[in-house]
């Protein structure tokens, strides 16, 4: 059956996040490498930060508002210290007000113990499930669906598995993961070691690393770079790793895989060094770029990238072309990504003193932007205005991914169909004119989905297609039927 469309989908709960995820389990310099590895991954998330430690018995955290340099001092990276096990979360949240009762990693204790938990998704049951989690005696301390895992998990566990085996913790986390649908990768930090999950689509990517013969995980691979971790793999859609205090290492198959990775990733949030989904980022991009060229050339003097995620599809346009590369803007690094600064104003206070224009590079020429989505519309208009104040000839805006027409409901930060403007206007066209732009070109599904290797299937298209892997739907009642008798 056709996945639901757009229209039929109900209002988003709070609040989700598209979140940079670190954690390692018995090294020396577990919170160290945690803190450089968050370094690494904060393209990811800019609003708050956090570690949670542990030697299996003392528990400790850092957690604050802001950038990663912001959050850990050294002297409290140095209270962390001797504790071999560590998980490290940044942060950005895509609707709900920033506050310090929503910072990850979250900390609970319980009935059986104690557990850490830090998520990079969105749950798109998580309000039916909180709802029912409320109705049953659970208090949430905090707006974001990361907490949903956390009552689960304190839910009684019952005294025996259908197979006939005692129940165990970790039987007890798979089984609550089961209950999750959505976008999803889990790191779960518990007094025998850490466990790393990601949902049976495989949506949001988890690496599984390895180090001095300590196991790591990372969101990507630059976390890894960075902290001298090895690469291993990815972790599968569907299943679960399972890092002991000892060293030791097993997975569990805890869902049946059907991929759908967001593509997305590729396109604008990653890392061009790292590798996600059995692609390198960087030639990903190069390919976007070469396929831009081929389905929309025009006649122009340079090619010129919006830094910093634009780079590589430019390089490739440029190569594709033979028309040359030069760096019409440059960047200020110290403002951070004006697509993931939450809230409308503060975005428009970060694209202020964002970029700058060259203007010896576009005087007087013709030329094509290259920039990887075009989403809400104000940054582009901003950035022709510039160009046109520099004395521009032409200007040619050039997009490495097809247009958004329709919400993410997986963790990225366009929820509302009338945010976006391709979804206000079905001519290019007119969004050209509306940009002041002489000419317009998106990439193409089809071309998109060719330049990353492996069948095109495995990639979620829902916010240029609106076919949606996952509905956004109630499941309330399900849920509720189906513990009755816990």
């Amino acid at each position: 059956m056709r996945p639901g469309r757009v229209a039929r989908m109900p209002p988003m709960p709070k609040a989700r996040c598209h979140c940079g995820l670190y954690g390692i389990v018995a090294h020396d310099d577990a919170v160290g490498l945690t803190h450089r590895g968050l370094f690494a991954l904060q393209h990811r998330g800019q609003e708050s930060a956090g570690i949670t430690a542990t030697d299996g018995r003392r528990v400790d955290a850092i957690r604050g508002m802001g950038l990663v340099a912001d959050v850990f001092s050294d002297a409290e990276l140095e209270r962390l210290s001797g504790l071999r096990t560590a998980i490290g979360h940044v942060r950005y949240s895509t609707t709900g007000s920033p506050s310090l009762s929503n910072i990850q990693p979250l900390y609970a204790n319980y009935a059986r113990g104690w557990v850490a938990v830090a998520h990079n998704g969105n749950l798109t049951n998580g309000s039916a499930l909180r709802k029912w989690l409320e109705a049953r005696g659970s208090i949430f301390q905090t707006t974001n669906d990361t907490e949903v895992l956390v009552h689960l998990l304190a839910l009684p566990t019952p005294s025996v598995t259908s197979d006939g085996k005692t129940g165990s913790e970790l039987e007890h986390l798979f089984e609550s993961l089961r209950r999750l649908e959505g976008a999803f990768s889990f790191l779960v930090l518990l007094p025998e070691g850490l466990v790393g999950a990601r949902d049976r689509h495989g949506f949001r990517p988890l690496w599984l690393g390895k180090r001095d013969g300590a196991w790591a995980f990372a969101s990507e691979t630059a976390g890894f770079d960075v902290s001298r971790v090895e690469s291993v793999r990815e972790v599968e859609p569907g299943e679960a790793v399972i890092l002991g205090n000892d060293g030791s290492m097993r997975s569990v198959r805890w869902a049946e895989a059907t991929p759908k990775h967001c593509f997305f990733e590729h396109v604008y949030f990653a890392r061009p060094d790292s590798r996600l989904f059995g692609d390198g980022v960087h030639e990903v991009r190069k390919r976007l770029g070469a396929q831009l060229a081929r389905e929309h050339a025009v006649e122009a003097d340079v090619v010129i990238p919006i830094p910093e995620s634009g780079n590589s599809a430019a390089l490739g346009y440029s190569m594709e072309s033979g028309i040359p590369l030069d760096y019409g803007f440059v960047k200020n690094h110290y403002v951070g990504r004006s697509f993931i600064e939450p809230g409308e104003a503060r975005r428009e206070r970060t694209l202020e003193v964002k970029l700058n224009v060259v203007r010896d590079v576009v005087r007087g020429k013709r030329v094509i932007v290259v920039d990887d989505s075009v989403i809400r519309g104000s940054t582009a208009k901003r950035r022709v205005r510039m160009l046109r104040e520099a004395g521009v000839k032409e200007v040619h805006l050039r997009i490495s991914c097809p247009p958004h027409r329709h919400p993410c409901y997986y963790g990225i930060d366009f929820q509302h169909r009338g945010e976006l403007i391709a979804a206000q206007y079905d001519d290019v066209a007119d969004i050209a004119k509306l940009l002041d732009l002489d000419s317009m070109g998106y990439l193409s599904t089809d071309g998109m989905l060719g330049c990353a290797t492996g069948p095109k299937d495995r990639f979620c298209t829902a916010c240029w297609t609106g076919d949606y892997p996952i509905a956004v739907q109630d499941g309330l009642d399900k849920f509720a039927h189906e513990q009755a008798s816990v």
